[in-house]
């Protein structure tokens, strides 16, 4: 079976276990369905995810020019506290960033390596948690703005990460943690400005990743140096696949490469 296109972000789907999805421009790939079985990743030549041209990829999926133009890798994407629409000012693209900044988000806690906070699009629960690889989070607050929701992630990162240790995440060297009380324990530190909008209900959303076999290291691919591989799928977790030989491949950070696929 082949496959052939352009990398991007895999589509996930919640279930017991959660779905993962590769969509090409004609196809699309059950990742789940490749589990145990040999796959061998090409790669063929850089497509960057705006102007379509083989120019390497410099962050994110775009060439070195289209990351500092499109409005889709604005500094506010990382850091929310930048969020300007509500007050009418233009970063890149006005437009855009009125529809993406101006509507509701939510400021959680999502354990992958440990407890962190973060940001969402309210649209995006639970997909933003399944990509980092979390096994379990809970709400703390929902906004109307991205910046509101930036304002109170800034204050709370003084009391919780707001990283993800990949490595711990992938070997699955995670404990369980009781979300509801580090919800409470932080309640304290949440802004007056978005107080009104802090969540005292709703429990613990649990994630559970298709995983065969956990690595006890990991060691990286990196197709510009590895421009071959073949190894079994062992398990997907977050936007990793995870080999046999303690290989792992983050999709998402390989956007904008166009790979042949084959699975035997």
């Amino acid at each position: 079976m082949q496959y052939q296109g352009v990398l991007k972000k895999m589509e996930s789907e919640m279930g017991r276990p959660i779905q993962y999805y590769m969509l090409f421009d004609n196809d699309f790939l059950n990742v789940n369905q490749v589990l145990d079985k040999e796959l061998q990743i090409d790669f063929i030549k850089y497509q960057c995810l705006r102007c379509g041209e083989d120019l390497p990829i410099f962050r994110q999926g775009f060439c070195r020019n289209c990351f500092f133009e499109t409005p889709l890798a604005g500094d506010w994407i990382m850091r929310p506290e930048l969020s300007k629409a509500h007050l009418d000012k233009e970063d890149r693209d006005l437009e855009y960033e009125k529809k993406v900044q101006l509507q509701p988000h939510v400021v959680y806690l999502a354990n992958s390596s440990s407890v962190k906070v973060g940001v969402t699009r309210k649209s995006q629960v639970p997909t933003r948690w399944i990509d980092q690889g979390a096994h379990e989070a809970i709400l703390i607050a929902e906004v109307p703005n991205r910046y509101l929701a930036g304002i109170t992630e800034v204050a709370l990162k003084e009391h919780v990460s707001d990283k993800t240790n990949w490595r711990k995440m992938l070997t699955n060297e995670v404990d369980d943690e009781d979300l509801l009380a580090w919800r409470d324990r932080l309640k304290p530190y949440v802004p007056a400005e978005t107080m009104e909008y802090f969540l005292d209900k709703g429990g613990e959303i649990h994630m559970d990743f298709p995983v065969l076999q956990y690595p006890e290291k990991v060691k990286s691919l990196n197709l510009s140096k590895t421009p071959s591989y073949k190894g079994k799928l062992k398990g997907i977790k977050g936007q990793y696949l995870i080999f046999e030989d303690s290989t792992v491949f983050n999709v998402r950070s390989n956007e904008g490469y166009y790979v042949s696929l084959g699975i035997s």
